[in-house]
């Protein structure tokens, strides 16, 4: 099947690609908006143009997919608030030490870390200024206080802080994360600086909120354990914020991790419940229109709980449109339909194509649809529940062919053991489910009996058992695989090839398949000649020193870790993956470093530097030593001076403060990331 000849995903990905050029080059809100309007007016001429003449011209289509691109651009820019006068941003002082009124409203709870809970809150005034826009908001974690709960106020005296961008190279970048949700600062704040403010406001957000913590509150008395709760918030509710890192970890590394999301299969498995639910509204009249306007509003009801996520979003668009066409006793065709939710979903959350969950979502269904009547068609098994599991076993190869290049480039590993896990417990998740939902329902009208809980616990406790068994057979866990951009697009187009060759088994099929193999080569050998070879790496790692150096195709680490922190880090593992290095090595710490005509130095806490063979290039400082900067630097003058991550912060100001005044160029790797010299 030709998906392009379908109109509805030729202007989908019309508009996807209008979403990528607004995000990545900057294009005025109002140049965007009259370029829109122009080709809109240009669209309608030729369209009565074209209907007049009874001729179709090749002249109308491409002026219908430019004005697409241009709505992409739009809605990308119309979404973003700081493009508005109002946006909390414009009232920022530049002085950022110099602190401002602030009043926000809690939007939402996210996963704490290790030192703050985090939230995500709108920013309502700056100094009296009434304002919009959202900001990251860090609290200091205290167990003197409760956490903040959606929709609550507060007014607090503080100052904008800027995201970050990662210290060391090929780690995540928490700042393009969250720019892609349009955040852009963040506030660190202590419980005692903040005043709430009384407000009988209610968002969509703080009802959710309060109606998952009244569910939560109903079925705290029947003891379910930690682990088992966690796992009904984030099947039920959509909220994965309570799961401890080692359920989390045995449901990532058992490639289960889907089953946890709110997607299209819980959303699928709830759409056919209320359908058979409200059968009996048929008998009326006006019947289908009621039953179909109930449906959609559960659904969406649904999705607000669940926190509107993009997997659940995406799920509840593309369920909507089809509880819309069997009630309206429509034929309906798969691929259009999940080119109209994505149209829809991105109209509205245009950034959601960066989401990592609504890319997997949308790969892993269009690769079922696509793939998985091939698969299952190879055998047709005569026994009702040999089939569930030879079609769960189909959906679930099908659906990886989709997925597993994305989830390499964004997470590179592998589950060898998907499968077991999926065979285990897709076909039971609808009974799963369908228990749970009359738990959560029973439980709230307070008459769900002790032993029905005690059985849906026991069930939740087995799930998570069988998924750890399976992540913890290691073997079958392919992790630090290296997997570029380059990569994901050679091996769709591999994929694709593939396929074709399957349906068509003919020269031209092989010819493609065989093209396609030489392309994923030849992008190897190309990433490979563009991996570092003589290269100096000085990391950022706060208290400790950190330092590689690249020397074809392998690196040599040198550090002071203690042996907890040397199992936690994860620096040297994420640029090895990022920089396809195979070979790590160890050595300790050497004073100097030659590195063909470059001289590194390095000073610990011994403060030691009285040289007279060389004269170094570098100066690294490490380990705060008590020296005096001037006199070094007249004593050897180096061309640089580097203080790492091991230093005491009052030093190194100090040691800034010094090389500005001499002119001479000071690298602070807490403020400006890891150092590197290439050789």
């Amino acid at each position: 099947m030709q998906l392009l000849n379908f109109t509805i995903i030729k202007l989908t990905v019309c508009l996807i690609t209008g979403i990528v050029i607004g995000y990545f080059l900057y294009i005025p809100l109002q140049i965007s908006l009259y370029l829109t309007l122009s080709l809109f007016l240009i669209l309608v001429v030729s369209f009565i143009i074209a209907k007049n003449q009874f001729t179709k011209t090749i002249w109308f289509g491409i002026i219908s997919f430019l004005s697409m691109i241009s709505v992409g651009v739009l809605t990308t820019n119309l979404h973003n608030e700081i493009n508005f006068p109002n946006h909390y941003s414009h009232y920022i002082l530049k002085d950022e030490d110099a602190s401002q009124t602030i009043s926000f409203r809690i939007r939402e709870v996210l996963k704490p870390g290790n030192y703050y809970n985090k939230y995500i809150v709108d920013v309502l005034e700056v100094e009296d200024t009434k304002t919009n826009g959202k900001t990251l908001l860090n609290i200091e974690k205290d167990s003197l206080y409760s956490a903040l709960k959606v929709d609550n106020i507060y007014i607090t005296k503080t100052n904008f802080k800027n995201l970050i961008h990662p210290l060391n190279p090929n780690q995540f970048d928490y700042k393009n994360y969250l720019e892609k949700k349009y955040i852009y600062h963040q506030l660190f704040i202590k419980n005692q600086s903040l005043l709430k403010v009384s407000s009988k406001t209610h968002t969509l957000f703080g009802i959710a909120n309060n109606l998952r913590e009244f569910i939560n509150t109903k079925l705290k008395p029947y003891h379910f354990k930690p682990d088992e709760l966690a796992i009904i918030n984030a099947l039920f509710l959509g909220q994965r914020q309570d799961i401890s890192r080692e359920v989390y970890s045995s449901y990532t590394n058992a490639g289960a991790i889907h089953i946890l999301a709110v997607s299209g299969l819980h959303v699928g498995i709830i759409l056919l419940i209320l359908n058979l639910v409200f059968k009996p509204i048929e008998r009326f009249k006006h019947g289908y229109f009621f039953k179909t306007f109930i449906i959609v509003f559960i659904l969406w009801s649904f999705a607000v709980i669940a926190g509107l996520s993009a997997s659940v979003t995406r799920a509840v668009t593309m369920f909507s449109i089809v509880a819309i066409a069997m009630n309206l006793k429509r034929p309906t065709n798969v691929y259009n339909t999940l080119a109209i939710s994505m149209l829809i979903i991105l109209l509205f959350k245009p950034l959601f194509i960066f989401d990592v969950g609504f890319q997997l979502s949308y790969l892993a269904v269009f690769a079922i649809v696509s793939i998985d009547p091939l698969l299952y068609n190879l055998w047709k098994p005569k026994y009702k529940i040999v089939d569930i599991y030879w079609h769960t076993l189909t959906i679930t190869i099908a659906a990886q062919f989709g997925i597993i290049p994305v989830s390499l480039y964004y997470f590179h590993q592998f589950p060898g053991l998907f499968f077991i896990s999926n065979l285990a417990i897709i076909p039971l998740l609808g009974i799963i489910l369908g228990f749970g939902i009359l738990v959560i329902i029973l439980a709230t009208v307070n008459i769900l009996p002790q032993f029905l809980a005690s059985i849906f616990g026991y069930v939740i406790s087995a799930m998570n058992s069988v998924v750890g068994w399976i992540s913890n057979q290691e073997a079958f866990l392919f992790k630090d695989i290296p997997f570029g951009i380059l990569y994901v697009i050679t091996s769709y187009l591999i994929i694709i090839a593939l396929i074709k060759l399957f349906i068509k088994r003919n020269y031209k099929s092989l010819r493609f398949f065989l093209i396609t193999i030489l392309i994923f080569q030849a992008s190897a050998i190309y990433i490979k000649f563009q991996s570092p070879e003589n290269q100096f790496i000085i990391f950022h790692k706060s208290r400790y020193s950190l330092i590689g150096n690249v020397t074809k195709n392998n690196i040599t680490i040198a550090h002071d870790f203690d042996s907890i922190t040397q199992l936690k880090n994860k620096i040297i593992k994420d640029y090895t993956v990022g920089n396809y290095i195979n070979s790590i090595e160890t050595d300790s710490i050497q004073s100097i470093y030659l590195l063909n005509n470059k001289t590194i130095l390095v000073i610990d806490s011994l403060g030691v530097y009285n040289i007279k063979s060389v004269q170094p290039n570098y100066v690294l400082l490490r380990q705060s030593p008590k020296l005096n900067l001037n006199r070094l630097i007249d004593s050897i003058k180096p061309n640089y001076i580097i203080a790492d991550g091991s230093n005491y912060k009052s030093y190194i100001e100090h040691w800034e403060a010094i090389c500005k005044k001499r002119k001479l160029p000071f690298h602070q790797t807490s403020k400006k990331g890891a150092f590197i010299i290439n050789y």
